[in-house]
């Protein structure tokens, strides 16, 4: 680790999220092979207006920054202090996001190897719980003049750094850091610089085989980070081996957020078919029961095709395959003492099967009213009842991710489309078509309360 030049580097932001937020101050450590060579920082005109939470954290108010310099302007003299420079930060996801979207505004790649003092401490002391800074500060005795300040921080890491040296030794500290930084095992055809070109926003990623043909899709929301996760020699999966053996093109498909990855995910999937894609696959025999409960009748198995969806008040369980379904009832029956006649799994006049052995209070022989049974029935059911849609009809769901603006359109727990612009949405009155993934997709991720999505009624 200290063979090679390092750069401490801390920064300060007016946010958290790089796409949108930006950078107010820089500072950094410069060490060369394990000594001290200077220090370096700036404030930085985020051209933007900095929130009051965010100046009581840092100290850095808009008055402060509104001469300095803007990123524009520092970017060659900091692209130069870094470039093959092994970067360390704390929660270096944040800050090495926020360095390659400042660059990336300006046109300018930037890449570097990165080592995160939050995953070093967790690895190397395994048995403390907390591993934030100030904690860490604490537990190891560092002071510091001037936290939440990017010089300062950035301080705190290299002397964080030196204790650990002390502690633990060269060779653990060296072998922490290097696993963090391995790079991956690529297949034959594909470079590192497929990798970097790889964003690191929301979406789904294609893998392609010698033939052009899809062999695995998937989805994140960090394209790049996951996508690279294929490659580690650290994964040892059946499917990760098959596919560093196979992939010879890599594709994706930003979204501007995780609703959007995983609609994408599940659309590309049934529409292209990849090999190594077990789940998400396309569904010709999707059935469910439908029951009313007043009717006196046994529930009625239906293919989704025939039900539609719109009202789900009457419809439960959705299941792949007819043999699924009769099998779920079948269970439920044995479970609740239910009749085989009066729920459908028989034909044959009473009295049932399952009365003979034992096992159905009679309602096929007369022996039970219809009403006390069907509301044994009712509780063995409720359990596959299917979740009434929450709208009073069509909505959209937009999701938006810096200038990216993703408007999902849903109908009954389907999915219609993604737009962009009002005067797309069009093409999207096709009838709806029910899946069973993107209900579960819908009904997860609707229920998450920290989901931060915008509901849009719609006409139709």
């Amino acid at each position: 680790m200290f063979d090679r030049s390092l750069v401490f580097l801390d920064l300060e932001t007016t946010g958290a999220t790089a796409s949108v937020d930006r950078i107010t101050e820089i500072g950094l450590i410069e060490v060369e092979r394990g000594r001290f060579g200077g220090e370096w920082s700036t404030l930085v005109n985020p051209e933007t207006r900095i929130p009051p939470f965010i100046e009581t954290l840092t100290g850095i108010s808009n008055d402060m920054v509104a001469l300095a310099p803007t990123f524009a302007e520092v970017a060659c003299e900091l692209k130069a202090r870094l470039d093959g420079k092994l970067l360390i930060a704390h929660n270096a996801r944040f800050d090495y996001g926020f360095l390659r979207q400042e660059f990336q505004r300006l046109g300018v790649k930037f890449h570097s190897d990165v080592v995160c003092t939050v995953k070093l401490s967790r690895k190397l002391f395994p048995g403390h719980a907390r591993h934030n800074l100030d904690s860490l500060m604490e537990r190891y005795g560092v002071t510091c003049s001037a936290r939440h300040r990017a010089l300062g921080d950035a301080r705190v890491l290299w002397e964080l750094t030196q204790k650990w040296l002390a502690e633990v030794g060269p060779d653990t500290l060296a072998a922490a850091a290097a696993a963090q930084i391995k790079a991956p095992t690529l297949p034959p055809g594909l470079s590192e610089l497929v990798l970097d070109e790889i964003p690191e926003t929301p979406g789904a990623y294609l893998f392609y085989d010698e033939n052009d043909m899809p062999l695995y899709i998937g989805k994140s929301v960090n394209l790049r980070s996951r996508v690279r996760a294929h490659f580690s020699d650290g994964r040892r999966r059946s499917k990760d081996m098959r596919i560093v053996q196979q992939v010879k093109r890599i594709d994706w498909k930003e979204t501007a957020g995780e609703l959007g990855a995983l609609l994408e995910e599940a659309r590309l999937v049934k529409q292209l078919l990849p090999t190594l894609n077990r789940q998400l696959r396309r569904d010709h025999d999707l059935c469910a029961f439908t029951w009313d409960p007043v009717a006196g009748t046994a529930p009625q198995l239906k293919s989704a095709a025939d039900i539609g969806f719109v009202d789900t008040a009457n419809v439960y369980g959705v299941f792949r395959s007819k043999r699924a379904a009769l099998d779920t009832l079948r269970n439920l029956a044995r479970a609740f003492e239910l009749c085989l006649i009066a729920t459908g799994l028989e034909t044959d006049r009473g009295p049932c099967f399952a009365h003979q052995i034992g096992r159905c209070h009679g309602v096929c022989a007369g022996k039970e009213p219809r009403a006390r049974h069907d509301l044994r029935l009712m509780d063995a059911l409720s359990g596959l009842k299917l979740q009434t849609w929450p709208f009073k009809g069509r909505i959209g769901v937009r999701e938006t991710s810096g200038e990216r603006t993703d408007l999902h359109v849903l109908d009954h727990w389907c999915y219609l489309g993604t737009v962009h612009a009002e005067h797309e949405l069009h093409p999207l009155d096709a009838k709806p078509v029910f899946d069973l993934d993107t209900y579960k997709i819908l009904k997860r991720f609707l229920a998450g309360a920290g989901n931060a999505i915008e509901i849009v009624p719609m006409a139709g």
